[in-house]
């Protein structure tokens, strides 16, 4: 039984790495239930075609052109944000690098470092700059994705990106922890294999047909949408398409 879209009429949704693969059709998703979503990525032209089929839709959405690597910016960003519109609603982490696979001997320092900054330091940087903003919220949610490299199983030869997303569960979890006394809830996403670029580059040999399109993604955000568990919640859009529910 796949969940029922919520309606979010009014809401104010931000959504990191929105201009192709997760991001996007979260932010599809998001928009067509009724919210307006902050479509934050580093290409424009991405995010103009987002925006059109967003409008297509019947939606509504404004554009946020950002590198997530300058943490200045996300500080600039939730304070003009906060003049505009007063709270947020949902903020969605789902921007992220592969790194490189390799071992992690081979690894370079200035790739590693590149990979803990945008799938981990950046979610920080942007709890810690938006977290006045969502406790406006009657009822916000943050939700990260995650991966089964990261929160599950080690796996050769993805230490750099494994790494960044099991910190990023616990940096979730903490947070989920730090805000059970307030409106916020937190939730991870675990979205399994889909057909996104990162995906194709991760395993170029794979054939993406076989593999969910980013847009199916949208029960599962719904369900974390509605989830009120105290502390942290976890989705697995893998285990809802075993059960039929997605």
């Amino acid at each position: 039984m796949t969940d029922i879209a919520p309606d979010l009429t009014g809401k104010v949704a931000l959504v990191t790495g929105a201009s192709r693969g997760i991001g996007r059709g979260l932010a599809l998703a998001l928009a067509r239930a009724g919210a307006h979503v902050l479509a934050l990525a580093r290409t424009s032209g991405g995010l103009e075609e987002l925006d059109d089929e967003i409008k297509a839709a019947g939606g509504k959405a404004s554009l946020i052109p950002m590198d997530l690597a300058d943490g200045d910016n996300i500080e600039k960003l939730a304070a003009a944000l906060g003049e505009r519109f007063g709270r947020i609603d949902i903020l969605i982490g789902n921007a992220a690098t592969l790194g490189e696979l390799a071992p992690l001997t081979d690894i370079a320092p200035k790739v590693w470092i590149q990979t803990m900054d945008l799938n981990l330091t950046a979610n920080w940087r942007l709890i810690r700059a938006f977290d006045p903003l969502l406790r406006k919220s009657e009822d916000a949610r943050v939700i990260f994705l995650t991966s089964r490299v990261g929160g599950e199983r080690a796996r050769a030869y993805w230490g750099a990106y494994a790494v960044s997303k099991a910190a990023l569960e616990m940096l979730a979890e903490t947070y989920a922890e730090e805000t059970r006394n307030s409106a916020i809830r937190v939730a991870l996403i675990d979205p399994g294999a889909m057909r996104t670029a990162m995906r194709a580059e991760a395993m170029p040999g794979e054939d993406p047909n076989t593999l969910p399109p980013p847009d199916d993604l949208a029960p599962a955000l719904y369900r974390a949408l509605a989830t009120q568990t105290d502390g942290l919640a976890r989705i697995s859009f893998r285990e809802m398409r075993a059960a039929g529910e997605a």
